[in-house]
């Protein structure tokens, strides 16, 4: 068991001491939700398996009372299986599955897009002796393009994501987290993404008035505000040119796959909308 309740956290940073990886994040949130202390391990992608003597090349990792565990995911469940009597992080193995198609998700929609935005901070906010991994490693990883060529036009390419996003809106517009009443390990997952996101953006990356706002804000408000880091940048506050595309929906539709049927007056609206008639009431 946790002695004195605290767990090691080996931790990837950047220079300002912020964390990097989103897998990172996700496990500082695990933690939290689970109220354990952490000791954070400090470093960045040089020397990892140095640092773990030689237990991973990937972080995360922790190590619990001498027990070494890796992986995020897994982490999680270890958290919730050694430590059942404290709060859920997964619960049904159903949560997981939903949760890892989820991120799949918002990785292809979000995150490889930002990072060819973004790449050259990512770069230069890292560890002065990551910069040479990290230049070598991104440029290998966008078929041998210098970071400097990989993020021309982003100007072009920013606006083009935030409408993209508009599942995630669908789904919070009803529901204060993805976890329902409460965050569990799906929103930290996702939170995890826009920590990233605020880790290396040098402009912002989404609109002032995104609805995503508030689930991101309360987010990173949790556990005393455990996103909160100096070392982090603002995300809201990009702006809208003539030609660019909406942000978001600001009329979404009063219908949809979670409206429930309970009787003719629930779904009025919807039939007259459906025969272009007047809807009453």
């Amino acid at each position: 068991m946790a002695k004195d309740n605290k767990i090691t956290l080996y931790d990837l940073q950047l220079a300002s001491g912020a964390t990097i990886s989103p897998f990172v994040w996700a496990t500082r949130y695990a933690l939290a939700h689970k109220g354990f202390e952490v000791e954070v391990i400090p470093g960045g992608f040089t020397g990892i398996p140095e640092r773990t003597g030689g237990q991973t090349e990937r972080l995360p990792a922790i190590v619990d009372d001498g027990q070494w565990v890796l992986d995020s995911w897994l982490i999680a469940e270890y958290l919730d299986e050694k430590y059942p009597d404290r709060p859920t992080l997964i619960g049904d193995p159903s949560v997981k599955v939903c949760g890892q198609m989820l991120e799949q998700w918002l990785w292809q929609t979000a995150i490889g897009p930002w990072m060819t935005c973004y790449l050259k901070s990512y770069r230069d906010r890292a560890l002065p002796e990551d910069h040479a991994y990290v230049t070598e490693s991104r440029e290998r990883m966008f078929g041998g393009q210098k970071i400097e060529d990989i993020i021309l036009g982003r100007e072009d390419r920013l606006p083009q994501i935030p409408p993209k996003l508009e599942l995630m809106r669908t789904t919070l517009r009803e529901h204060a987290w993805f976890g329902g009443e409460s965050p569990n390990y799906v929103d930290y997952r996702m939170l995890a993404v826009f920590l990233f996101l605020s880790a290396v953006a040098d402009i912002p990356a989404l609109p002032e008035d995104d609805p995503l706002r508030d689930w991101i804000e309360r987010g990173f408000d949790l556990y005393g505000g455990l996103g909160r880091h100096p070392g982090l940048s603002p995300i809201f506050g990009l702006p809208k040119r003539e030609h660019d595309p909406e942000p978001f929906e600001r009329q979404p539709p009063e219908w949809g796959l979670t409206r429930r049927n309970t009787g003719p007056q629930s779904t009025a609206a919807e039939t007259a909308r459906l025969k272009g008639e007047k809807s009453v009431g």
